[in-house]
């Protein structure tokens, strides 16, 4: 889910889907604070989820109560089957999704308390406000995790409100996205091994839990669709399908956009622009999110 234009200002976009994939960008990394940063990991190990995935299968999926592993692997996507049911539900024995919560939301908020210090509080506190009325405007029918994280109880202080605002509307477009995939006839294998291809690191994405069979046999089928050569290059056929993907995801999480409004929606784009620039300061270029810097 990447993006080309973000130096357009909100204002100057006249595409809904374009102001979606905008905003993305700015509020993606301040939820993204919680795969990356160090007290973020702390908090899950405090809890007894000791080691990353662990963390990452329990506090993504907390919301959804002590799920098994089979809903978690067709929301989250893209892991193999195994690894999943490695994870769960093994890890309710280590944390129960409530204390899983609590950990995710600590983590969070001491990440972005050390990212934001130099922000004043009022700053924090209105950006806080919009993204909220963003995330509670969202239409949450069809998007499991996004309709389990905007059922979350509102947090009290803004870094709080902030990361859960952040959290809702990521996984309301990450829902979205999936929607796209499947509907374009994409496997979760097959959609990485694109990712590969084109744009993502192959270190990071191999490490989903597929076989390199499956690996090889995903290629074989992209190779079949017309979107890869025979050498694993990526075609114009391939960069078409998978921009149609990209664009309807864009157009699936606008909703939040034209209820908030132009003139909020560019204010809130100022307001994250400098919490973003520093939640990047944590995040690996060639994170498996796929979220660029921002411009300049």
């Amino acid at each position: 889910m990447r993006t080309r234009d973000a130096e357009v200002h909100v204002t100057a976009l006249d595409e809904p889907g374009r102001t979606a994939r905008l905003l993305w960008t700015h509020f993606e990394p301040v939820h993204a604070v919680t795969y990356f940063h160090p007290r973020a990991r702390a908090a899950h190990e405090a809890v007894g989820l000791r080691g990353y995935w662990r963390g990452y299968f329990a506090g993504r999926a907390a919301p959804l109560g002590a799920a098994e592993a089979a809903p978690v692997i067709a929301a989250f996507f893209n892991f193999a089957p195994p690894m999943v049911s490695r994870a769960l539900p093994a890890v309710w024995r280590l944390a129960t999704p409530q204390e899983a919560l609590r950990a995710r939301l600590t983590g969070a908020v001491q990440a972005l308390a050390e990212l934001t210090y130099e922000l004043p509080e009022a700053h924090l506190a209105e950006a806080a406000d919009l993204l909220e009325r963003a995330a509670s405007a969202a239409q949450t029918a069809g998007r499991v995790l996004g309709a389990a994280n905007a059922a979350l109880p509102v947090g009290e202080y803004p870094l709080a409100r902030l990361w859960q605002a952040a959290t809702t509307l990521r996984e309301l477009r990450g829902d979205g996205h999936i929607a796209a995939l499947v509907a374009a006839g994409l496997d979760p294998v097959e959609t990485l091994a694109w990712r590969i291809a084109v744009d993502m690191s192959a270190e990071n994405l191999l490490g989903r839990g597929w076989s390199e069979e499956q690996w090889r046999a995903a290629r074989e089928r992209l190779a079949q669709r017309g979107w890869l050569t025979g050498d694993g290059t990526a075609t114009d056929v391939g960069h078409a399908g998978f921009q149609a993907i990209e664009d309807a995801t864009d157009r699936a999480a606008a909703h939040p956009w034209r209820a908030l409004g132009p003139d909020d929606t560019d204010r809130l784009r100022e307001l994250l622009e400098p919490m973003a620039r520093s939640c990047h300061t944590v995040i690996p270029p060639n994170s498996p999110i796929g979220l660029p810097a921002l411009p300049g």
